[in-house]
């Protein structure tokens, strides 16, 4: 892995230029003052803001009047479409936009709609652009605003907009356009486009983050977004960020004195890239135009390739976007390239790359040569290239998965719809079968025998591959203890990469899962391996039980005590963990937790003697409870300050360093679930995350919770805690508190 990757998404975002830093420094030091007041340190501070206007301007071809600073281009185009429906909505509420836009456009105009709006969202070609055409099409005497890009973030189409806003301004219409990306590339001049409102983001062309600016025409007036105090001549509320103004003042004057310089290099370099790629890679396709489009940007797609995987792949040596996000459920395929109609053989494996003013042909070089040898391993066909070689230094096996652990099981509601489908199973000796939510089957052989049978795996939640194996294990078994049973064997279940990873990597993983399956007193016997794109483990486990003492999630009774044995956040913190948002410490610790076996925790359960129990585990804490009240017909309480949590789950999850499957479980749970008024989205979000092996969640009789608590403790389960109760027979409603 290079120390620093080589850095190909500067349309993500830029550097600070250096020289824009040292304009910004004594605004940091000396320069202190407020704009607003009189005294000489208000006054340097004016002069500074103004001086930066008039920077501004300059590059757009603008008045220094007609600019207003804001926080960035989200602000600017939100005031633009907020403002006008404001101002206009007694003359019309109709506004016409391209499918391609940016979310600052898009979900103003979507919230607009909520309102009783009317939405135009025009159709591009196969290049990604408007034509002028439908524009004029779309127009009607209703219509008060169009908004459509300067320049797509992802493609980098340009859009005709002079011609746009001449058929639109024609009709007496408002237009907005949206040049975050393409100020700095490309020329921008508000005169030849014709536009009444622009605007742009610095960090776009090599100012600091939260810091952009709004062109508004001479002569258009437009209500403020934020009110307070006049700034901005009365136009935007809010003290002016002087510190970031001064840098987007200078950052746009030197995108003015190198525009023409600037503009042919990296259309150069974008064509290096692409040329590189196409000797390297069969089938690639390219999506939007070499000409009118960004100098920078260059959007291809890898037929048959996972673009996350690609990226994962890559990602310590080469930095880029993903044009498709994949997941368990499925692929969620961009705006743009679904209105572009990119067929999704390509559109899954799509990947922006943005060179900048700091590229070289070498790192453009080095980089084509690192994809192109990504692509060949992770493509059907590529069997044919040679295993890799032994790591050097840390594994790092979360790089090679888009989920991680239990986070990447199938949506719950998908999943319910399909095991909805299966013909009802009749043999009398099937104790518990797919009819029920339970995750293990259990079979009668006699009177006095029963089989308990599970399969469970998953993607890496651990980096070191022993760690994996031992926590797949531990999660495999965990259904078996949950049924009250002891395990008595098991089969892995593989899916391993072999043209991404060495073997070594696979025996360590199966190392780590016989280490606790011994610990659980049984023998890993055998299992199946398939090759993969990336790494799968789990465990096919058997165990037995006596028919008559299985216990389920479908025997709580009202009155019923709630326990849940391991404290929750496993989700969160694995994904903090694989961001590089969690340490060392907190990665020791979350293995400790997830492979520690369950059997400690089950047999205080039947020592105890318990109504009900299931293990928590990708469907969260509050999935399974649902399982469990709705399989019984009981309505259940949860106590959220009593569910334990691991530290510091609670302060990642209020940092939204969330995996999509714990979204996608409180989304699932929330309309079977009554939260309290003051329980906040963290505190949601957490009962909702996503567990890799997790602990039991067991009903008992109140009268012995005490005894099943000091039996969990007795065996070192500390962390044990009742969170709650059944309440009453019900529909299977969660009430938490």
């Amino acid at each position: 892995m290079a120390e620093r990757p080589i850095y190909l998404d500067y349309n993500a975002t830029t550097p600070v230029d250096p020289a824009v830093a040292e304009a910004m420094l004594p605004f940091l030091t000396t320069d202190f003052g407020n704009p607003s007041s009189a005294h000489p340190y208000g006054a340097r501070a004016r002069a500074a803001v103004e001086e930066a206007r008039r920077q501004v301007a300059a590059l757009l071809g603008a008045r220094p009047e007609e600019i207003v600073f804001t926080s960035g281009g989200t602000e600017g185009s939100n005031t633009v479409i907020f403002g006008v429906a404001r101002l206009l909505r007694s003359r019309g509420r109709h506004l016409v936009t391209s499918a391609i836009e940016h979310p600052a456009v898009l979900e103003p105009c979507a919230v607009l709609e909520a309102e009783g709006f009317r939405i135009t969202r025009l159709p591009v070609d196969a290049d990604g652009r408007v034509d002028p055409r439908d524009v004029e099409a779309a127009l009607t005497p209703e219509t008060i605003l169009v908004t459509v890009m300067h320049a797509n973030n992802e493609v980098g189409t340009i859009q005709e907009i002079a011609e746009i806003a001449r058929i639109a301004r024609a009709r007496g219409v408002l237009v907005h356009t949206d040049a975050a990306q393409s100020a700095g590339k490309v020329p921008v001049d508000v005169g030849a486009l014709g536009v009444d409102f622009l605007s742009l983001a610095g960090h776009k062309l090599y100012a600091p983050k939260g810091v952009g600016a709004l062109y508004i025409r001479s002569g258009v007036e437009l209500p403020r977004l934020l009110h307070g105090a006049s700034h901005e001549a009365g136009r935007r509320a809010g003290t002016e960020n002087v510190l970031e103004v001064v840098g987007l003042g200078r950052a746009c004057a030197i995108a003015r004195e190198r525009l023409a310089l600037d503009a042919p290099r990296l259309e150069a370099l974008r064509e290096r890239l692409f040329e590189a790629l196409s000797r390297d890679v069969p089938e690639l396709r390219r999506n939007g135009p070499r000409e009118r489009s960004l100098p920078n940007t260059l959007s291809v797609s890898f037929r048959g390739v996972d673009a996350s995987a690609l990226l994962a792949e890559v990602g310590g040596e080469v930095a880029a976007s993903a044009g498709a996000a994949c997941h368990a459920a499925g692929v969620d395929v961009s705006t743009v390239l679904q209105a572009m109609r990119v067929p999704m053989e390509y559109a899954m494996g799509t990947v922006r790359f943005s060179v900048g003013r700091a590229t070289t042909e070498a790192e453009v070089d080095a980089a084509a040569a690192v994809v192109a040898a990504a692509v060949r391993r992770l493509q059907p066909e590529g069997r044919g290239v040679p295993a890799p070689a032994e790591l050097d230094g840390p594994m790092r096996l979360t790089r090679y998965t888009h989920g991680m652990g239990c986070a990447c099981k199938l949506r719950p509601q998908d999943l319910e719809a399909v095991l909805r489908s299966l013909p009802k199973v009749t043999d009398p000796a099937v104790l518990v079968g797919p009819d029920r939510s339970d995750d293990a089957a259990v079979y009668r052989l006699t009177d006095d025998l029963a089989i308990v049978q599970t399969v469970d795996f998953f993607t890496p939640i651990a980096d070191d591959p022993f760690d994996f194996g031992a926590i797949s294990a531990a999660n495999s078994l965990s259904d078996v203890y949950a049924m009250g049973a002891r395990p008595l064997f098991a089969l892995s279940v593989v899916g391993f990469p072999s043209r991404r990873l060495p073997l070594s990597v696979l025996a360590r993983i199966l190392a780590g899962a016989a280490e606790v399956a011994a610990e659980a007193g049984i023998a890993i016997v055998g299992g199946h391996t398939v090759d993969d794109t990336e790494p799968k483990f789990g465990l096919a486990a058997t165990g037995i039980v006596h028919p008559d003492h299985v216990v389920t999630n479908a025997t709580a009774r009202p009155g019923d005590a709630l326990v849940l044995t391991k404290p929750i956040g496993t989700g969160i913190l694995a994904t903090a963990v694989k961001r590089g948002q969690a340490g060392d410490d907190v990665a020791r610790r979350l293995v400790a937790v997830m492979r520690r076996l369950n059997r400690a925790a089950a047999e205080a359960m039947l020592e105890t003697g318990v109504s009900a129990c299931t293990d928590v585990t990708g469907f969260g804490l509050l999935g399974h409870l649902r399982e469990m009240t709705a399989a019984s017909g009981v309505d259940a309480l949860v106590e959220a300050r009593a569910v334990p949590v691991l530290d510091p789950a609670r302060d990642l999850a209020a940092a939204d360093v969330v995996p999509g499957g714990t979204l996608e479980n409180l989304a699932h749970v929330s309309p079977h679930v009554d939260f309290a008024a003051g329980l906040s989205r963290v505190d949601r979000l957490l009962l909702a995350d996503a567990q890799t092996s997790g602990g039991l969640l067991v009903a008992v009789p109140e009268e012995r919770c005490d005894a099943l608590l000091a039996a969990l403790r007795s065996r070192g389960v500390a962390d044990a805690s009742r969170i709650g109760g059944f309440t009453s027979p019900g529909p299977g409603r969660i009430r938490v508190a």
